[in-house]
């Protein structure tokens, strides 16, 4: 009985370490979606009040969420936002050309609204840029059944100040402004009206940053993503996903592929160091943030964080909570690490065989450490001050845009 109890708990362990080992892989998926943090778009949504707005917000600067740049051009993508509504049903695209010729989905809204008034609200990332079924959506019960703030408080944004949402309830989400406004009777359907170089002219790209810096300014929010929203491993309307992702709907780019296949986007993981830029700048902009103390994760040597944080057990939620940048697990202690030092000496008597007379030989035992010892390592050379955003090579300045029309976006590349 208590040689099974002894391989139950073993069994636990393996299982907490592979646990942790999945969620220490979500924080980087080495995919290009790694530098759209889909939490931030999610929380974004929650707070416009129109689809437009929406748009405007994920494609400025000072908010920090969209460090795409898919076509390598050192210069962050413009993302469109188009609404595409069928009854109550809701397929909200957010896309950006690659090209004159080609688009790249990068993820989709699939919202809801049910006869009884429950809105169902899932963002899914597009396979090509996280892998299969990437899915966040808001969690679904609270702790203690108090009425949440849904997240939108008028048009001023009290970034330093943190919103304490216990609940989001399908028909809270109904409450939302963005939701309210698309299921409106006068509702008008929005189509973003850019396209390849043919901008806003309120907007100008600039250039990407290294993903770690992204990361270390999105680390410090973990609190409000993983008390908003959550992964999910299952389609609310799986009619709806397979109508839309094998109905020829979504565009997907040669472009992106390509480039994927030769490695080009692994080049935006090379400065690990550059996540404390990313953090002091969360921290400039939120003083008040409760976790601007908390310390960044230290990186392994693929350049991949190292999260050991606890995730706490939510009412309603059968599994673990996994999710990107602050969600973590406690750590884990594998078995056969902590009692190596308590293995017998190795010491052997002396055998006498007939016939055959050899002199004992003894072998003194061998004193092995609890815990395995750390190699000592040459104490890292002082890197240079280097910018956060990723070199390029000196371009000529754009002309001016015209204000009265929409201007093209300017050339990151001097063209033959």
């Amino acid at each position: 009985m208590k040689n099974l109890a002894s391989f139950i708990i073993m069994i636990a362990c393996m299982l907490s370490g592979l646990n942790a080992k999945a969620q220490a892989e979500e924080e980087k998926l080495d995919l290009p979606g790694d530098n759209l943090n889909l939490y931030a778009v999610l929380k974004l949504f929650q707070e416009s009040e129109t689809l437009e707005g929406f748009e405007r917000k994920l494609n400025d600067e000072e908010t920090e969420i969209n460090n795409l740049d898919l076509d390598g051009d050192d210069n962050i993508d413009y993302i469109r936002v188009s609404d595409d509504a069928d009854g109550n049903l809701h397929t909200i695209t957010l896309k950006v050309a690659v090209s004159d010729r080609e688009d790249q989905d990068v993820a989709v809204f699939f919202v809801e609204k049910k006869e009884d008034g429950q809105v169902l609200i899932q963002l899914i990332g597009d396979e090509d840029l996280y892998g299969k079924d990437y899915i966040i959506e808001p969690n679904a019960l609270s702790d203690n059944g108090e009425t949440p703030n849904p997240g939108y408080n008028g048009n001023k944004e009290r970034r330093d100040e943190p919103v304490e949402v216990r609940d989001n309830t399908t028909y809270v989400i109904a409450s939302w402004p963005l939701v309210r406004y698309i299921y409106v009777p006068n509702y008008v359907i929005w189509h973003s009206p850019w396209r390849w170089h043919y901008y806003p002219s309120y907007w100008h790209p600039w250039r990407p940053r290294y993903w770690h810096a992204y990361y270390g300014y999105h680390y410090h929010w973990h609190y409000y993503y993983n008390g908003h929203f959550r992964r999910w491993n299952q389609y609310r309307n799986p009619v709806w996903y397979n109508h839309y992702y094998g109905g020829g709907y979504r565009s997907r780019s040669v472009v992106v592929r390509t480039r994927y296949t030769r490695g080009d986007y692994r080049n935006t993981y090379s400065r690990p160091s550059s996540a404390r830029d990313g953090s002091d700048l969360f921290v400039r902009r939120n003083p008040k943030a409760p976790t601007v103390k908390e310390r960044l994760p230290s990186f392994d040597k693929t350049g991949r964080p190292v999260v050991s944080r606890p995730v706490p057990s939510r009412l309603g939620t059968s599994r673990p909570e996994t999710s990107r940048p602050g969600t973590s697990r406690p750590s884990v202690t594998r078995p056969g690490n902590g009692n190596e030092n308590a293995r017998p000496g190795t010491s052997r008597p002396s055998v006498t065989r007939p016939g055959t007379s050899r002199p004992e030989v003894s072998r003194p035992e061998t004193q092995r450490p609890v815990t395995r010892p750390v190699r000592p390592r040459p104490a890292p050379k002082p890197e240079p001050q280097r910018p956060v955003t990723r070199p390029a090579p000196s371009r000529p300045a754009p002309s001016a845009r015209p204000e009265s029309r929409p201007a093209t976006r300017p050339s990151s590349r001097e063209r033959g």
